[in-house]
């Protein structure tokens, strides 16, 4: 495979250019990914050994519709705002009966709800009811926020409406789902949805090890020796966002603590190796590409909201090091501006595939280094 030679050999790395470049470039494959589908939804991802788009998928469509939103209003580009209308009106088209999303991409033969996925779409309504006052987006919100809070049980835990493509059935990286939940009672003030969140989260921490390791926090079956950055990443942000919403303080620390333990192990380079160890060591070579976005968001985040600067340099590392391997060269529009999966691209993520998540929080990532350095007058 062309591209996994380039990666091996090192030819698809190239100097970083200006953030607006790689925004740029990165927002227009998104129109592409939603373009790639048969509607408004956007495309799972690009599968450059099929050399095909994948159906549009509900969770990650969700989420990146306030990236988009906020592209468009940093960059005065309306056409990426009205991209996300689309994106939140097909939300609405096929939320399920009972308020849930479903669970896969939109040709998956099972059809049923699942607790992730709809915390995820959460974030979509959310931000389009705020831009838009369309009342259809709020009536979306709540239903959707009403159904998870129904399905939570009384300890703070989802165990009901797990992925059935999943082998994990019982995930610290709801936290997730909480902070959607937060965004919800943000948009449309209901405290059930705030009190939800902060009873995962509880929950959550309150099986922690004593090293702030988190149990049941990947993917995979393997997910009691290890865990993906991506969900380690998830799990720190929820924790994070529902402690300041909540004016939790022992949530930000403990937030705190587990970045640095991340960041302790950030390569030379900025990537992090895929799969963390409950030691905080890694296990493989291979880097996550969107744990490494996600991962700058929380160091951003962190910074700002406890001063915490050494964060910063971390988040920029990992910023560059993903800018670094953006394809900005080639003329093929599927791939021109998309995050792979995995670097290596046959890494175990996504392999051989952009995933259109890796690309919303690539772009999340710069746009919030932007805002730092336009803060604190850097740059």
């Amino acid at each position: 495979m062309k591209q996994l030679v380039k990666d091996k050999l090192g030819l698809s790395v190239f100097p970083a250019q200006s953030i607006e470049t790689h925004l740029k470039a990165a927002a227009d494959w998104i129109l592409q990914a939603q373009l790639g589908t048969a509607d408004d939804g956007v495309a799972h991802s690009y599968d450059i050994r099929a050399k095909k788009w994948l159906a549009s998928y509900p969770e990650t469509t969700g989420y990146v519709i306030p990236t988009l939103y906020d592209y468009a209003k940093h960059y005065n580009a309306p056409q990426y705002a009205e991209a996300a209308r689309k994106m939140t009106v097909w939300e609405c088209d096929i939320q399920l009966p009972d308020g849930g999303v479903r669970a896969g991409t939109m040709d998956a033969e099972i059809v049923a709800p699942t607790i992730f996925n709809t915390g995820q779409a959460l974030f979509g309504w959310a931000k389009a009811y705020q831009e838009t006052g369309d009342e259809r987006f709020r009536i979306a919100l709540a239903r959707a926020s009403d159904w998870l809070v129904a399905a939570q049980d009384e300890d703070g835990a989802w165990r009901r409406f797990p992925s059935p493509f999943t082998t994990s059935k019982l995930n610290s990286y709801n936290t997730r789902s909480a902070f959607g939940l937060v965004r919800a009672y943000e948009a449309i003030g209901n405290a059930r949805y705030l009190e939800a969140a902060i009873a995962n989260v509880e929950w959550t921490l309150a099986r922690a090890h004593t090293n702030d390791w988190l149990p049941d926090n990947c993917l995979s079956d393997n997910q009691d020796l290890t865990a993906l950055t991506h969900t380690i990443a998830y799990s720190i942000r929820g924790i994070l966002e529902v402690g300041v919403a909540a004016g939790r303080q022992d949530y930000i620390e403990r937030a705190v603590r587990m970045a640095k333990a991340v960041a302790a192990q950030q390569r030379g380079d900025g990537a992090l190796n895929a799969f963390y160890t409950p030691e905080w060591k890694t296990a493989v070579s291979w880097s996550c590409v969107t744990g490494n976005s996600q991962m700058a968001i929380n160091w951003l985040r962190l910074a700002q909201l406890t001063g915490e600067t050494a964060l910063v340099e971390y988040a920029k590392k990992a910023n560059r090091f993903n800018m670094s391997i953006q394809n900005l060269t080639t003329g093929d529009l599927h791939v021109r501006g998309a995050m792979k999966g995995s670097h290596p691209i046959n890494g175990g993520y996504m392999t051989y595939r952009y995933p259109n998540w890796a690309t919303k929080f690539f772009m999340d990532g710069l746009m919030l280094e932007q805002l730092f350095n336009k803060v604190n007058n850097i740059g």
